[in-house]
């Protein structure tokens, strides 16, 4: 072996075998000529994965565009062995389609693709295996209207027992689904209708059922003491801004306006066929210091000779406390902030006692022909709306309700008439929608009224826009929102059934209507028809209502209630015509002119 080795060193040698002085020697390894990847395709599946991708290049390889749902993290590229390991992350495939990608590798001018590939998920049989409905109760107004059903199921549905007062359309048959929608015009009968109808899909079956309300039964006066009470007080007027005015705090009958009562106002206003006057009185300043709270002597004196002028014209009269109420005054009926201090309460109690008290034996001598009236409307001057109340409604109506019982006891304690005579007791303030919270006092004499004020729609009624039209021909651009008959029924309803129905007599202190301008046709008539549907509906519910007439002088505007001048009588410009309208709907006994009349006759313009 020795003589084989020298042999063959000196044959390359002489071969020319050595290396040249003059060419270096390579060392190390020597870069790859293209791009290998350990695998072009990825199989990933349905459920996905992480994959192990390695590549060997020249130089470090750039990734080209990953789709979202493929994730190629960083890798280390080892510069000595030319290569850079990836941990290919596929996520799960969520539909039922296949997907594929091929992801461009690059380095240099050196390229290669990766194609990765990802099974569907299986389809799953989403066809439904049972039949259901959305609903399975449908209710239609009486006056006509529709109602859908959404129906699943594996096939198309059909119907069977549907009536002839229902019209029936559907939709296609999509995704499983389809859409009956029933329809039917008035229903003028007084029973509701109703319709169990079948839904089928192939075997399966389910029912819904359709309702449509009955037309609605005026109530009939039933005889009760509530009703007869309804019938006592009848058509009222109120002495609005007269004896209820204050400036400074201290009652003045003329200072807002107005002049003074006479004889001669009272006995107009029988004529024009009102039974019933409230008139409102304003005590503040003319009450004085504790303990006692004297009232001024005078101004008793000028308030019982204006409540002696309505008696004597032949009416009904109401007296009451009136903006003694705190509403951003410094008022001592100061409910905001009863509720929060209980000695503050109960010195208002004990002003509300001795106040009462003296009105009380002013008028102990008079007849059932006189009503008196704790309070107006009393809140904390946001009228239902601050935070503090709507927070706990209770806890102010909880204060007005201890402050209602402090004055019946006040003034049944009198004795004489008062012992047994009919006394008002307002909701907070005056409002319908607080009768929930509204507790009657107790009174062994049992002759309690409570009483509400209606001004709905407010915006339409007392707000600045002088809206135009109500009800349901009006139209919906120029009435105000909310308040239409619909909610008057609803509304007078909730105090028949809840009060006059259960012999609980109500009546309404104040309605009306800023006034409107005869010339402008379409508002003059709308408001025609709400003072004459508002009137009809309180006599059709059993409910005594109130016109309010502050005096205010003008054709249209706003708070304009002017129908009679304080001091004569006589009509303030287009009065005549609403108050004859009013008188109408209140005593006519024409079997043919009901509330349902009334608005079938409303203006069409």
């Amino acid at each position: 072996m020795k003589r084989f080795s020298a042999l063959f060193l000196i044959f390359t040698v002489l071969a020319g075998g050595a290396c040249s002085p003059d060419e270096p020697v390579p060392v190390g390894p020597q870069p790859p000529s293209d791009i290998t990847l350990s695998q072009t395709s990825i199989d990933a599946g349905k459920d996905g994965g992480t994959f192990s991708l390695t590549v060997t290049a020249p130089s470090r390889p750039v990734i080209g565009v990953v789709p979202d749902w493929i994730t190629i993290p960083d890798g280390t590229y080892n510069s000595e062995t030319f290569r850079i390991t990836y941990s290919v992350k596929v996520a799960a495939n969520p539909a039922t389609q296949e997907r594929s990608a091929v992801i461009s590798i690059k380095a240099g001018s050196l390229s290669k693709d990766l194609t990765v590939k990802q099974a569907a998920q299986e389809k799953q049989d989403d066809t439904p295996k049972t039949l259901t409905l959305d609903k399975h109760s449908l209710t239609l107004k009486q006056g006509g209207g529709s109602a859908s059903v959404i129906v699943t199921a594996p096939q198309a549905a059909t119907l069977s027992g549907v009536p002839n007062w229902l019209e029936v359309s559907q939709t296609e048959f999509q995704n499983y689904k389809m859409k009956f929608t029933f329809k039917a015009g008035a229903n003028d009968s007084y029973e509701e209708l109703k319709a169990e109808i079948t839904v089928a899909s192939g075997s399966l079956t389910d029912k819904v059922t359709v309702l449509q309300e009955a037309k609605e039964k005026e109530p009939e006066p039933s005889g009760n003491t509530a009703w007869k009470r309804t019938l006592e007080l009848g058509l009222g007027w109120n002495l609005g801004n007269q004896l209820d005015a204050y400036s400074n705090d201290m009652p003045d009958e003329t200072c807002w306006g107005n002049p003074k009562a006479t004889q001669a106002t009272f006995d107009k206003i029988k004529s024009y066929g009102f039974t019933t006057v409230r008139i409102p009185v304003t005590w503040l300043k003319k009450i004085g210091p504790a303990p006692d709270y004297t009232i001024d002597a005078a101004w008793m004196k000028r308030v019982a000779e204006v409540v002696g002028y309505a008696h004597k014209a032949g009416l009904n009269v109401i007296v009451n406390t009136h903006h003694d109420e705190n509403l951003g005054d410094s008022h001592w009926l100061n409910i905001k902030g009863a509720v929060n201090d209980a000695k503050l309460n109960q010195t208002i109690k004990d002003e509300i006692k001795a106040v009462w008290t003296q009105i009380a034996k002013e008028f102990k001598d008079c007849g059932d022909w006189l009503m008196l009236e704790s309070f107006n409307e009393i809140n904390d001057g946001k009228w239902g709306w601050s935070d503090d109340f709507r927070a706990n409604p209770s806890r102010q109506c909880n204060i007005l309700n201890e402050w209602n019982q402090v004055f019946v006891d006040a003034v049944r304690a009198t004795g004489g008439n008062n012992a047994t005579r009919w006394l008002g007791v307002p909701t907070y303030a005056a409002n319908p929608e607080y009768e929930k919270y509204f507790k009657m006092p107790s009174d062994k004499a049992g002759k309690l009224m409570m009483s509400v004020h209606f001004y709905d729609p407010s915006d339409y009624t007392i707000g600045e826009k002088q809206y135009s039209d109500w009800g349901h021909t009006g139209n919906a651009s120029l009435k105000a929102n909310g308040g239409d008959e619909d909610h008057v029924k609803e509304v007078f309803g909730n105090l028949y059934n809840k009060y006059i129905d259960k012999d609980i007599p109500v009546y309404i202190g104040e309605f009306g209507c800023s006034m409107r301008d005869k010339a402008q046709n379409r508002a003059w008539k709308f408001y025609l028809y709400y003072l004459e549907y508002v009137v009809k509906a309180a006599r059709t519910y059993g409910l005594p209502c109130c016109l309010w007439d502050n005096g205010g002088d003008g054709s249209a505007g706003q708070e304009h209630h002017g129908y009679v001048n304080h001091g004569t009588g006589a009509y303030m410009g287009n009065a005549k015509t609403p108050v004859e309208t009013m008188v109408k709907a209140w005593t006519s006994t024409d079997s043919a002119y009901t509330l349902q009349s009334v608005y079938d006759s409303a203006p069409q313009f």
